[in-house]
């Protein structure tokens, strides 16, 4: 008799504590309808809750197999290929409830996008970058969608043909660099990686004998899936409806950001000359372990595996010790609280960045006219 194809009990069980993330929506929705003070419940939610967890119940270090088979991760591939209707669904409620809700007033209006921007962030694009890094066309049709809606498709390529090939060299925009403020970053690599992302597609068009505007550039589709957002804010919920799509995307962008700086800042990979950098190893990553604030950005923080299998899915995602990586102090929610306040950033990071230097590179003794050797533009 053949057997019947009964999901496993235990592959479910593991994955469940990443769909602790469904409860987001409907903490945005209830806020929303109740306003006032019940505002803050989605930033609270996503930043302190997942960190009041990480102290409780500590790091996880642990590592799946990882030749586990793709058709054992069904449950963990079923959270981030669901995520994009239930964002989508939210977005149209939104558009369609707050603009017209007579107990909001304005600045009640912009807190409910602004926490509905944070899950769009902090969830929606973990996701995304999750989907963009597989092979399959629908996962990664989804992670364009899920980009689209914050108005930063351009990531895809910034991300998969410039930041993986380029990190933690000057070539590289997103990573920050040693003593670089976050006020600072921000602004720097929302220019620069726009123009990195254009000149890399173009450049691969060209290699084809291809124009720029040539269909095959996938700017075009970046563009129309954004124009296809901001048509439906605009239709849904009018000029307001549009303005706080725009907030809650900028929201998401912004926590992007913050997390692209904490996941690499001043940490550098050796030049051997020519213009070639070595190979990206788990130490040109920070790591964190923390086992909720995981939960909640499906493993995004195993960030040294990351960069150096680009290709596993995230829970397959291996941690490592202080031996091969270096680790964060905490989970990312407070680790992007304190890149928010530089002094203080400083004063935790630096001296772990002096420490990586002394541990992998002994035999540098100035980084900083090693820096400027690379990068003689930089500040």
């Amino acid at each position: 008799m053949a057997s019947l194809n009964i999901p496993n009990v235990k592959s479910i069980t593991r994955a469940l504590p990443f769909w602790l993330s469904l409860c987001g929506p409907a903490v945005v929705v209830s806020a929303t309808l109740t306003g006032g003070a019940a505002l803050i419940l989605p930033p609270l939610l996503a930043w302190w809750m997942f960190t009041a967890l990480d102290a409780l119940i500590g790091e996880d270090q642990a590592n799946a197999d990882p030749n586990t088979p793709d058709a054992d991760l069904f449950w963990y591939r079923a959270i981030t290929t669901a995520w994009f209707p239930i964002q989508l669904a939210l977005l149209i409620w939104m558009l369609a409830y707050v603009p017209q809700a007579a107990h909001l007033g304005l600045g009640e209006k912009i807190a409910a996008f602004f926490g509905f921007g944070v899950f769009s962030g902090t969830i929606g694009i973990s996701y995304a970058h999750e989907l963009m890094h597989q092979k399959n066309r629908i996962e990664r049709a989804l992670g364009d969608f899920l980009m689209a809606s914050v108005l930063y498709s351009h990531f895809r390529s910034e991300h998969l043909r410039v930041h993986h090939s380029h990190v933690a060299t000057p070539r590289d925009a997103v990573t920050a660099r040693y003593n670089e403020g976050f006020h600072r970053f921000f602004p720097r690599v929302l220019r620069q990686s726009l123009v990195s992302a254009w000149r890399t597609e173009a450049t691969m068009l060209a290699r084809r004998d291809l124009p720029f505007w040539h269909s095959a550039n996938p700017f075009w589709a970046y563009g129309a899936l954004q124009l296809g957002f901001l048509a439906l804010a605009y239709g849904i919920g009018g000029a307001l409806g549009l303005g706080l799509f725009a907030f809650q995307a900028f929201v998401a962008i912004w926590q992007l950001e913050l997390i692209n700086y904490i996941e690499h800042y001043g940490l550098t990979r050796r030049h051997l000359g020519d213009g070639k950098y070595e190979h990206v190893m788990p130490h040109h990553s920070w790591n964190s372990a923390q086992k909720a604030s995981n939960w909640l950005l499906i493993n995004l923080q195993r960030h040294s595996d990351h960069h150096y299998k680009p290709d596993r899915r995230f829970p397959l995602l291996q941690t490592y010790g202080p031996d091969r990586a270096p680790a964060l102090p905490y989970g990312y929610p407070v680790m992007s609280l304190a890149a928010l306040i530089p002094p203080l950033w400083r004063r935790v990071m630096n001296p772990r960045v002096r420490a990586w230097r002394a541990q992998f590179y002994p035999d540098i003794t100035d980084w900083h006219a090693y820096n400027k050797a690379l990068n003689p533009v930089s500040k």
